[in-house]
């Protein structure tokens, strides 16, 4: 328990002194302006109050940081603070921005940082995968069958997922296949120094992709793409603004997997438009949170509570 870190955060009207472990992983807080105090990791509690002790009030009760949090659109009031959850039943995360494993790690639900790329894909893919008759007429037919466009995406949706966990080294989280509502989904949420984005990723090999401030062209078919990612974008940035207790905009962005050529015209500026290999130019965008910013951020999105589709 030594090695347990104190530092402090204040914003949105917040004064926190938040218990990191070396990592820079979040698993406490105590608000000095209203006395309370989260354990957002039960293993480490007792070292928690060991190293606030010179901090906390007589009296001052741990609570547990798997309580939903109340809902609020903007920061915390002194009656009703708004705690940052954790994942139900989460263990400690194996390493920076890794999904866990072992017996904590119980599957899609139990905690979304152990969602792999492309999981509601798959489970879409389980559904629709045709019979051995029905493969064997497809090809006989010279037809594709309806579960084509699905293993495309899923493999554009495992690329992009490879690529943006490897920016956990930088200080980033990602995670994949996050429900909103029904049978959508955000194919991958990364948080970190710079924000949250909202990725969705589409797979056109070989095309010459056409984006304007609306939709995106691809030959003669139009697609929706800007306008549900700005609208995918919108709802993440509210329900996480809700489930932290302070403002969180999470931004979108539109990521091309094989594609031979992006225009995008210069008045679209509120929407990431890229193709795969240029993904890295998120992490040089300017930094707005600390460490322990992006850790409360992404405890509260990783927890299945925190989304309505969860």
């Amino acid at each position: 328990m030594g090695d347990l870190q104190v530092s402090q955060w204040r914003r949105y009207g917040h004064d926190r002194l938040y218990v990191n472990l070396p990592e820079g992983r979040s698993v406490a807080w105590f608000d000095r302006r209203t006395g309370e105090l989260r354990v957002l990791d039960e293993g480490y509690r007792d070292g928690v109050l060991e190293v606030l002790r010179p901090h906390l009030l007589p009296g001052t009760t741990a609570r547990s940081g798997t309580d939903r949090p109340d809902p609020a659109s903007s920061g915390a009031t002194p009656g009703a603070p708004v705690p940052v959850p954790a994942p139900v039943g989460a263990p400690p995360v194996a390493g920076p921005g890794r999904p866990p494993t072992g017996a904590g790690a119980r599957g899609p639900g139990a905690d979304l940082a152990a969602n792999r790329p492309g999981e509601a894909l798959r489970r879409k893919l389980d559904e629709l995968l045709p019979g051995p008759f029905d493969r064997v007429l497809a090809a006989l037919l010279g037809k594709r069958s309806s579960a084509y466009s699905w293993r495309r995406g899923l493999a554009g949706e495992r690329r992009v997922g490879a690529d943006l966990e490897g920016f956990a080294a930088a200080g980033w989280r990602v995670l994949h296949s996050v429900p909103l509502a029904g049978d959508v989904d955000i194919d991958h949420l990364l948080i970190g120094p710079a924000g949250v984005f909202t990725v969705n990723t589409k797979f056109h090999r070989g095309a010459r992709i056409w984006v304007g401030d609306e939709a995106v062209k691809i030959g003669r078919d139009s697609y929706p793409y800007v306008r549900r990612s700005r609208a995918e974008a919108r709802r993440a940035g509210e329900i996480l603004t809700r489930a932290c207790g302070f403002a969180v905009e999470a931004r979108p962005v539109l990521a091309f997997v094989g594609a031979d050529r992006l225009t995008v015209v210069p008045s679209l500026r509120d929407v990431h438009v890229l193709l795969r290999r240029e993904l890295p130019r998120l992490t040089r965008l300017p930094s707005v949170w600390r460490p322990e910013t992006v850790e409360a951020v992404h405890a509260c999105a990783r927890n299945p509570r925190t989304w309505p589709g969860g």
